[in-house]
């Protein structure tokens, strides 16, 4: 089984940490590979049997899957920040291959309208569709490259002192234009009233876990603007981004564990010293902690319920909400994916145009059809899959559910929950292959294995509170919460992760290189000077060799 990280044992650590950091995710990774390239030296504890959050890999019956990432955008640009933040934090070593131009597929009822990588491409697909919407795609169009051009204003706020930061945060109303506080929905009806051609744009909204009319347009509009060039899938897969970060964190004399859950974050006298672990009472001490646990898993869990109401974390909790939960059907055929003519192209396939209508009857219990299944072939978008895995390929296929299905197995162990939960699991796992042999037929008859990750599966390998698998949702209202900061109250306590900026590795990426230049105070300048001396040009090579794959 693949694994990066190195099993914590106590021999192992070191007294000497600069900084501590909860949880592998590509916001963790991030924040400890910029200190490491600093100086710092880092522990990063991980509770899972591998590193890397939604970014691990995962093995069973000789096929592999990435749990979490799908596609990137921007990174075939080298002069891409996020492209540029990869190569920072890997010595460019991570390699990234494209995928089809129509990138993804939107199939809503019988009616097919693909993405095509580029912005005038783009357009050009679309408009034939709707005759007469012609200007509403263009101003859409140039709408998202206004809102990806204002971004680090809009998040600014995250880098500066807590204080400094939530009056950023506050006042930046003034200063960015409206739609930057609307709902999709509101900001697209005000281009046009073609609700199916609304439905077709949105239609990426799985990417971000809420339909138009909950979803902050400025989520959606970064979402859109990120993949609209095309997207991109790491060469060798997921693995390899923690497999490339984490040799960065140990030549500065850091450290990446894995079975290493953390009980609690030690606070003594209104200031974070440490970690207390899970399974021994190992204390962990460093004068900078960091959680890439999640927001509320943070507040509710990882501190004594004491020392956040002193600090006045819980109450504010009841203002943000989780976001969706989903189902993943992990499945391997016979055959590679060439040989069943498997596309490098992502379906997302909808019962109607109005998602809001679909996902609301749907978890009112009146519809039983699921609002969005999401299509995946990994092992054809990865031109390394052949050579580990010959005549082998991979599906992955996403839905939002239900938690409360689930709620009866709560707390059980996984691999042990029962003859009724396995039967459960397999009639959603025969509705999700029903789908995707409707759009896949030649897969009939291929199938070699599949395993379905259910809201409980993500809680116990993600150490989430529901199966959510964005943190907090998207909203409007979630991103007028200024009290969200990279600084807690206490000092020496730190976020990173999607819930400090927004959900995706790429925004999780980007709160890695918030949460580190706050963490370095007046010397937070050195993470911009790191990242601008970066000379992709050099390094290009590095990306290209054996060993990248």
């Amino acid at each position: 089984m693949k694994r990066t990280g190195t099993r914590l044992r106590s021999r192992l650590l070191r007294d000497d940490y600069d900084a501590i950091i909860i949880g592998s995710g590509i916001g963790g990774l991030t924040t400890a590979a910029l200190l490491s390239k600093l100086g710092k030296r880092v522990c990063v504890l991980e509770q899972h049997y591998t590193a890397g959050g939604y970014t691990h890999s995962y093995e069973r019956e000789g096929y592999e899957w990435d749990v979490g990432v799908h596609y990137i955008g921007e990174v075939h640009k080298p002069w891409s920040a996020i492209r540029r933040i990869f190569d920072v934090i890997s010595d460019g070593k991570i390699a990234w291959a494209p995928m089809d131009a129509h990138y993804d597929r939107i199939v809503i009822g019988d009616k097919t309208y693909d993405y095509v990588a580029g912005r005038e491409e783009f357009k050009a697909e679309i408009k034939p569709h709707f005759p007469g919407e012609e200007a509403a795609i263009d101003r859409y169009v140039e709408l998202l490259s206004e809102v990806s051009a204002r971004v680090p204003r809009f998040f600014a706020g995250q880098a500066l002192p807590r204080s400094l930061g939530m009056l950023y945060a506050k006042l930046r109303r003034l200063w960015l234009p409206t739609y930057f506080f609307k709902t999709t929905r509101e900001v697209l009806e005000g281009l046009t009233q073609n609700q199916e051609l609304i439905g077709v744009l949105t239609a990426q909204w799985g990417d971000y876990g809420l339909p138009p009319s909950e979803a902050a347009f400025v989520m959606h509009a970064m979402v859109a603007k990120h993949y609209i060039t095309g997207g991109n899938y790491p060469v060798g897969g997921a693995i390899k981004i923690s497999e490339n970060i984490i040799p960065l964190i140990e030549a500065a004399g850091g450290q990446v564990f894995t079975y290493a859950g953390v009980d609690k974050i030690l606070v003594e006298n209104g200031r974070a010293v440490g970690v207390r672990m899970q399974k021994d009472g190992l204390e962990i001490r460093a004068p900078q902690i960091v959680s890439c646990a999640g927001l509320v898993p943070t507040y509710t869990r990882l501190l004594d319920p004491a020392v956040a109401n002193e600090h006045g974390l819980l109450a504010p909790l009841q203002k943000v909400k989780l976001s969706a939960a989903t189902l993943c059907l992990y499945a391997g055929f016979k055959g590679s994916a060439a040989e069943l003519g498997l596309p490098k192209t992502n379906y997302w396939v909808y019962p109607g145009h109005d998602h809001d209508h679909n996902v609301s009857s749907f978890m009112a219990g009146q519809n039983p059809a699921m609002p969005l299944i999401y299509i995946s072939f990994p092992s054809a978008k990865d031109p390394a899959w052949d050579a580990h895995y010959p005549h082998k390929a991979t599906v992955e296929i996403v839905a939002p559910t239900q938690p409360q299905w689930f709620a009866q197995w709560k707390g059980t162990t996984w691999g042990k929950r029962g003859a009724e939960y396995e039967a459960f699991k397999a009639q959603l796992t025969e509705q999700l292959l029903e789908t995707l042999y409707q759009h896949q037929p030649q897969l009939r008859g291929a199938l070699d294995f599949c395993e379905l990750g259910t809201p409980l599966s993500t809680e116990w390998y993600q150490w989430n509170e529901e199966g959510e698998i964005y943190g907090i949702d998207h909203t409007v209202q979630r991103f007028d919460q200024h009290w969200i900061h990279s600084q807690t109250p206490i000092k020496g306590l730190y976020l990173t992760g999607a819930d400090t900026v927004t959900a995706g590795v790429g925004g999780a990426l980007m709160a890695g290189v918030l949460t580190a230049t706050r963490m370095l105070g007046w010397r937070g300048y050195q993470i911009g000077k790191l990242l601008k001396s970066w000379k992709p040009e050099e390094k290009a090579e590095a990306a290209e060799q054996p060993q990248a794959l």
